[in-house]
C-alpha cells in the first residue's frame, strides 16, 4: 500500500583534485547542473568529462568521473548503463590504494542504491554494509553521513522483511539525527517514519502511533502542511488506522495525501496514483465497493491500476451488479497484462540500450525513445523538487516544466505509435498492449482453452477463456502460500539436490499435486476440462510448476508404495497437452510468427562447454546436471563476475556431447551443426547464421537472473574464453539473446535452471523466453529441474520424431505423447517417476505450424 522506508540519498562526489587545469572547474559544472536538475545538459558534460580521462591511466579522478556520470544515469532511468560504470569505479579505487577509504563510500553506495532499485537487496546489503563500517572507522561518531549509512542498511534489512535487524539500526540512526540535526530535522522526520513503518508491520500499532505522529508533526512545521514529505507521514498514520479497522479516522487522512500529491504533482503522475490506490483499498477494506470503483476504473485509464487493489474491487464489483461481466473481465485483464509487462522491465531496458548503439532507422527510434524517457524523467524530478522547496517557489515555472511534460508524453505516445507500425516485433517486446478477451479469443482454436493467473499478496485470480467463454475466479492463496506450496510440490523432482536432513530425495507428492490443481484449475475446470490443449499464463511462484504434473483427481496415498502407483495417477497431461506462455500478449506475436517460411537446415547444437579456460579439468559427474553447491553471489570481483570461480564451480556436461549427437543424427543433422567444447561459444553463436536451423539446442547451465553478482539477467553458460571480452564473456545473456536472428520451430534449453531454479518467480522463464521469441523462436522445450542426460535425449528425440512422423499433431501434442510413451514404458519401474519423465516444458506456440 504504502512507500517502504526511505533511503537517505548520498550526493555526487567531485573527483580528487587534480593537475589538470579546469578539471575541478569542470566537475562543479557537472555537478551544479545536476543539482538543478538540468540533466540534459550534464550528462553530455560528464560523458565528455570521462573519455578525456579516459585516456590517461586509471586514476581516483576517473573512478570519480565514471561515479559522477553513473549518478546522473541513475537519475533519468538509465541504470543499464550506470551499473558497469560504477562497478569499474570502485574497481580502479581498489586497485589505487582506496580499498579502505572513505572516499570510495559514494561510489559503493550508489551501486547499492542501484541494486536496490532494482530489489536486488541481497547484493546491495553487503555494499551497505562495507559503506558502514567505512564511516564507524573514519568518521566522527555524530556525523551526518553515518547516520545516512546506518539508515540505508536499516532500509535494506527492511525491504527483505528483515525487522529485527532494522528496527535497532533505525532507533541509533534517530538518536545520531537527534543531536548532530536537532529533535525537530526533517532527516528526524524520516527516520521517526522509517522506524514507525517498522513496528507498526511488526503489528506494535501503539508503539507505532506516537512514532509517525512525531514525523509527521516535525514535517509540517519545518516543512509546511502541503510539503510531499506530509502526505508520505499521512499515509503511513492512515495505514496504521487501517490495520485498526478505524477506517473512518483513515479515511480523511488518505484524502488529504491525495489532495497534496494532486495539488504537488498533477493528477496523472505515479505518487498520485499511489494516494489514489491507498484510498481505494481502505474503501476495499472496508467493503465499500462502490467508492473504491471509480477510484480504481481512474487509475486503470491511465495504466496504473495496482492488480492486489484492483483485481478484487473488480471482481467485488462484477458481484454486486456494479460493472458489466464483460467490462470488469476486459479491465482485470489490462492490469493484469500491465503488471506483467512492468516485471520485464529490466530485461527490456538492456536490450534497448543495446539497439541504441546502432545506426539503423530502430537505432534511431529506439534512441529518441530514450531521450524523451530521460527528459521526462528529469522534468518529473524538477516538479518534485519544486514543490518541495520551502521558500522561492515559482509558480510560473513550474507550470511551464508541467506543459514541457505533456508535450514529451504526447510524443513518446506518437513515437509508440510509430514503432508499433514499423517494428512490431519490437514493440511487442517493449510496449506491448492489453489484448481485451473477445481479441484472444479470436486467437484461439476450438480445441484450446487458455488459462491466465494472478498472483496477490493475500489472495490471486484465475481467468480462463475459449474461443466462445471466458470466466474468472477468485484463488485463496496468496504469494506466500502459492511460494511455499510450489517449492513443496517440487521436492522429489531434482534428482541432483537432496532435501531432507538425512541427505535423501524426498517423494514427489501426489496428494499435493491433486490439491494444486483443486485450488488452481479447479474453479475453471468446468470450462477447460474439454479442450484438448491447455494454454497457461503463469505468474509469480507459478512459473516454476510444471502444470502437466497436476494431478486431476484425489490419488489413494501421497507417497505409493511402488512406482506404479505414480503410473497409475490421474496426471493432467493425460488429459489435456499443456503450453506455457511468457504472457497473455505472447500469443499474439507468436501466432503472427508461425506463418514464416521454414527454415533449411535441421539442427544447431551448442554443448559441453568449457568452463575451463586452461582445459585442465574435467568432472567425474557426468549423470545429472546439478549446478554448484557454492553460491553464484560469491563470484564477485572488482568490476565483475570472477569467471574463474565460476567456472571452478560449473560442473562440465560432457554427457550432453552424446545427448547432441543422438538428436542431430535423429534429425539428419550433419556433426558440423553440433559445437562442443571450446567451440561451443558465444564467438560462435554470434558468428552462424541461426536463422538457417529449424531447431536450435543448448544443452549446458542455465543462469536464473540474480544468481551471479552484477549479471541482472538469466543467461546460459558457455565456454568461457581465456581473455573474457564484451562480445564473448561465456554467458549469453536474454538481451543479447534478443539480438540474434532465428527462424527456429524450436529453441531447446536443456539445462538445468532455465525455468526457475530454485527460486520460484524468478525471471528465467519470461526473460529467456521473451528474448528467444523476439529473436524469432515460435517455441521453446525447457527444464523445470537438473534433468538425466539419457531422459533429456529420449523425451526429445521422440517429441521430433513424433511430429516428423506426424506433422500436423503440433508440438505440445507431440511432448505429451513422448512423456507419456516414457511414463508407460515398464521395461524400468522408474520410467514411471515423474523427475524422468516430466522434466520438460514447452513454452510458446504448441500448435502444428
Amino acid at each position: 500500500m504504502l512507500a517502504a522506508c526511505v533511503a537517505l540519498a548520498a550526493g555526487i562526489g567531485l573527483p580528487e583534485r587534480s593537475a589538470a587545469e579546469g578539471l575541478g572547474a569542470r566537475s562543479a559544472r557537472i555537478n551544479a547542473l545536476g543539482a538543478a536538475g538540468k540533466y540534459s545538459e550534464a550528462i553530455p558534460l560528464a560523458e565528455a568529462m570521462l573519455a578525456d580521462l579516459e585516456k590517461g591511466r586509471p586514476s581516483k579522478d576517473l573512478a570519480g568521473a565514471m561515479n559522477n556520470l553513473a549518478e546522473l544515469y541513475g537519475r533519468v532511468g538509465r541504470d543499464a548503463e550506470g551499473e558497469p560504470l560504477l562497478n569499474r569505479a570502485i574497481a580502479i579505487m581498489e586497485q589505487t590504494g582506496a580499498l579502505d577509504s572513505v572516499e570510495i563510500g559514494p561510489m559503493l553506495n550508489n551501486l547499492a542504491a542501484l541494486y536496490q532499485r532494482q530489489q536486488r537487496y541481497a547484493e546491495a546489503e553487503p555494499l551497505f554494509r562495507r559503506v558502514l563500517a567505512l564511516s564507524q572507522k573514519q568518521l566522527p561518531p555524530n556525523h551526518p553521513d553515518l547516520g545516512r549509512a546506518i539508515n540505508n542498511l536499516a532500509t535494506n534489512y527492511e525491504r527483505q522483511e528483515r525487522h529485527s535487524e532494522s528496527e535497532p539500526l533505525f532507533r541509533r540512526a534517530l538518536a545520531l539525527y537527534e543531536k548532530a540535526a536537532g529533535p525537530e530535522s526533517p532527516a528526524v522526520a524520516t527516520v521517526l517514519n522509517n522506524l514507525g513503518q517498522v513496528v507498526k508491520v511488526e503489528g506494535r500499532y501503539d508503539e507505532a502511533e506516537p512514532l509517525i505522529r512525531r514525523s509527521l508533526a516535525i514535517r509540517e512545521k519545518v516543512l509546511g502542511k502541503t510539503h510531499p514529505d506530509v502526505a508520505r507521514s499521512l499515509n503511513n498514520l492512515a495505514d496504521l488506522y487501517q490495520r485498526k479497522a478505524r477506517y473512518n479516522d483513515a479515511e480523511p487522512l488518505f484524502a488529504r495525501a491525495l489532495a497534496i500529491r494532486e495539488a504537488a504533482v498533477g493528477p496523472d503522475h505515479p505518487d498520485t496514483a499511489t494516494a489514489i490506490n491507498n484510498l481505494a483499498a481502505l474503501h476495499l477494506a472496508a467493503g465499500r465497493i462502490a467508492d473504491a470503483l471509480p477510484l480504481e476504473e481512474r487509475l486503470i485509464a491511465g495504466g496504473r491500476a495496482q492488480p492486489r487493489v484492483a483485481l478484487p474491487v473488480l471482481f467485488e464489483a462484477e458481484q454486486r451488479g456494479l460493472l458489466p461481466r464483460e467490462k470488469a473481465l476486459d479491465e482485470a485483464l489490462d492490469v493484469i497484462q500491465r503488471g506483467t509487462r512492468s516485471s520485464a522491465a529490466a530485461a527490456v531496458n538492456k536490450l534497448a540500450a543495446r539497439l541504441a548503439a546502432g545506426t539503423d532507422r530502430l537505432a534511431a527510434l529506439v534512441r529518441k525513445d530514450q531521450d524523451l524517457a530521460a527528459e521526462a524523467v528529469q522534468l518529473d524530478k524538477a516538479i518534485v523538487a519544486a514543490v518541495s522547496k520551502q521558500a522561492g517557489r515559482d509558480p510560473g515555472a513550474a507550470r511551464q516544466t508541467r506543459d514541457r511534460l505533456a508535450v514529451v508524453t504526447r510524443e513518446r505516445a506518437a513515437l509508440q505509435k510509430t514503432l508499433a507500425i514499423e517494428f512490431p516485433d519490437y514493440a511487442a517486446l517493449s510496449d506491448p498492449p492489453s489484448l481485451p478477451a473477445r481479441d484472444v479469443q479470436a486467437l484461439l482454436s476450438g480445441d484450446e482453452a487458455l488459462v491466465l493467473f494472478s498472483v496477490g499478496e493475500t489472495k490471486s485470480f484465475v481467468v480462463a477463456l475459449t474461443r466462445d467463454a471466458a470466466t474468472w475466479k477468485r484463488i485463496p492463496l496468496g504469494a506466500g502460500a502459492v511460494t511455499e506450496k510450489v517449492v513443496a510440490f517440487r521436492r522429489g523432482l531434482d534428482l541432483g539436490r537432496p532435501r531432507d536432513a538425512d541427505e535423501r530425495v524426498q517423494p514427489f507428492d501426489l496428494a499435493l499435486a491433486a490439491d494444486l490443481y483443486a485450488a488452481l484449475l479447479g474453479p475453471v475446470e468446468p470450462l477447460v476440462a474439454g479442450k484438448t490443449s491447455l494454454l497457461i499464463a503463469p505468474a509469480g511462484a507459478l512459473t516454476a510448476l510444471p502444470f502437466h504434473l497436476l494431478v486431476t483427481s484425489a490419488p489413494p496415498a501421497g507417497v505409493p508404495e511402488g512406482f506404479e502407483g505414480y503410473r497409475a495417477a490421474d496426471w493432467l497431461l493425460k488429459r489435456q497437452a499443456v503450453s506455457v506462455l511468457p504472457s497473455l500478449g505472447s500469443l499474439k506475436a507468436l501466432r503472427r510468427a508461425a506463418q514464416n517460411d521454414r527454415a533449411a537446415k535441421p539442427m544447431a547444437g551448442f554443448g559441453d562447454p568449457r568452463f575451463d579456460p586452461a582445459g585442465d579439468r574435467r568432472d567425474d559427474r557426468v549423470a545429472m546436471r546439478s549446478v554448484t553447491g557454492v553460491a553464484y553471489t560469491e563470484f564477485w570481483k572488482g568490476a565483475g563476475v570472477d569467471r574463474a570461480r565460476l567456472a571452478e564451480s560449473l560442473t562440465q556436461l560432457p554427457e550432453t556431447a552424446d545427448e547432441l549427437t543422438a538428436v542431430a543424427k535423429d534429425l539428419g543433422a550433419p556433426m558440423s551443426d553440433v559445437h562442443l567444447g571450446s567451440d561451443a561459444s558465444e564467438t560462435t553463436v554470434k558468428r552462424l547464421t541461426l536463422a538457417d536451423y529449424r531447431v536450435v539446442y543448448f544443452a549446458t547451465h542455465g543462469l536464473v537472473a540474480g544468481d551471479v553478482k552484477g549479471l541482472a539477467e538469466p543467461s546460459l553458460a558457455l565456454s568461457i574464453p581465456a581473455q573474457p571480452t564484451a562480445r564473448d564473456d561465456g554467458l549469453l545473456t536474454a538481451s543479447e539473446v534478443a539480438e540474434l536472428k532465428l527462424n527456429a520451430d524450436w529453441v531447446v534449453l536443456s539445462a538445468c535452471n532455465t525455468i526457475a531454479g530454485d527460486k520460484p518467480g524468478a525471471e528465467a522463464l519470461s526473460g529467456l523466453a521473451r528474448a528467444f521469441f523476439y529473436a524469432g523462436a515460435r517455441a521453446l522445450l525447457v527444464t523445470h529441474w537438473a534433468v538425466d542426460s539419457a531422459a533429456a535425449t529420449r523425451l526429445t528425440t521422440s517429441t521430433f520424431a513424433m511430429l516428423k512422423a506426424e506433422p500436423g499433431i503440433g508440438r505440445a501434442e507431440a511432448l505429451r505423447h513422448a512423456m507419456l510413451a516414457y511414463l508407460n514404458d515398464d521395461s524400468s519401474p522408474k520410467n514411471a517417476y515423474p523427475a524422468y519423465w516430466g522434466a520438460f516444458a514447452l513454452i510458446g506456440e504448441g500448435r502444428s505450424r
